[in-house]
């Protein structure tokens, strides 16, 4: 289906932007790689009269370190993220997901910003972005303020941005000597069915650990009752303490059935990938630290 007429901007500043939306209200809208917006369009589900282009807004881009956080630019696409030296020094995790989004088309068009502000579902990023403590930073012509990540997707395509707001960038804290996350997921389409995020954090030997599940409900779900019931538990005992506690969580997750699968399908899916990120994410973790010894 076509895209119905509409006028194209291309600003080149933040303040650009902000007067381009102040101007045309809710006829505008913002993109950057447009993977998400274009289908919208083209369905019909969507209509805006004026799509304003970021793409020459410098301030939106690059990847860097900033004391203890990588910073990511929200011009950077899932492609340049997964291949950025600094990503994968610093969040190797994260990397490894990002070369796994959807398609190489996605990939070097879309963006993580672009992602994270559409919220569709069944997406990969925001549950391991949550496990690992990220922040959003949004801005509007009235300054800017930082979001936790588990705190920005409310709902199926809602999220804590206001209106007037952009994602400026993602901070994400850099991963430490003796921590570890990984990612999983099973689908057996282009988008998860489930995807299951962990932590392992070691400190002064005792571990602690971070869940997330993503996907499988209209935000990302903190699975914080495994959390506390594996706490201190050794990486080396968790093949014991950790299945029964995974499923028992996994069966009391509110899912529907859909194309990606039922809901005892999923439930299923999500015990089984909990623990096998979270011996991966504890895997990296021993290797981390030895790394850094």
């Amino acid at each position: 289906m076509f895209l119905i007429p509409f006028t194209h901007h291309r600003p080149v500043s933040l303040d650009e932007v902000f007067e381009t939306l102040a101007k045309h209200g809710d006829d505008a809208a913002v993109y950057a790689g447009g993977t998400e917006l274009l289908l919208a369009l083209k369905a019909r589900v969507l209509r805006y009269e004026h799509l304003i282009d970021l793409k020459r807004v410098k301030e939106l881009s690059g990847i860097r370190i900033e004391g203890e956080e990588l910073v990511i630019g929200a011009l950077a696409t899932h492609h340049q993220i997964a291949n950025n030296d600094l990503v994968q020094a610093h969040v190797p995790a994260y990397a490894a997901l990002s070369e796994e989004i959807a398609n190489i088309r996605v990939r070097a068009a879309g963006t993580l910003a672009g992602n994270l502000a559409f919220a569709e579902p069944h997406s990969d990023p925001p549950s391991l972005l949550s496990a690992m403590d990220a922040t959003l930073i949004l801005v509007s012509s009235g300054g800017k303020r930082g979001v936790p990540m588990r705190e920005f997707i409310l709902s199926d395509f809602t999220t804590a941005r206001e209106e007037n707001e952009l994602i400026a960038e993602i901070r994400i804290p850099v991963t430490a000597a003796g921590e570890g996350f990984a990612y999983r997921k099973f689908g057996h389409l282009e988008r998860p069915a489930v995807g299951a995020s962990a932590g392992c954090v070691m400190r002064g030997g005792k571990p602690s650990y971070r869940l997330w599940f993503g996907a499988i409900g209209d935000r990302p779900l903190h699975a914080k009752e495994i959390e506390d019931a594996i706490a201190g538990v050794p990486a080396a005992s968790l093949p014991e303490a950790l299945p029964k506690v995974a499923r028992d969580f996994a069966s009391g997750i509110s899912t529907a059935s859909d194309l990606h699968g039922s809901a005892d399908y999923k439930q299923h899916l999500a015990s089984v990938l909990i623990q096998r990120a979270l011996a991966a994410a504890c895997e990296a973790a021993q290797s981390r630290g030895a790394a850094n010894a």
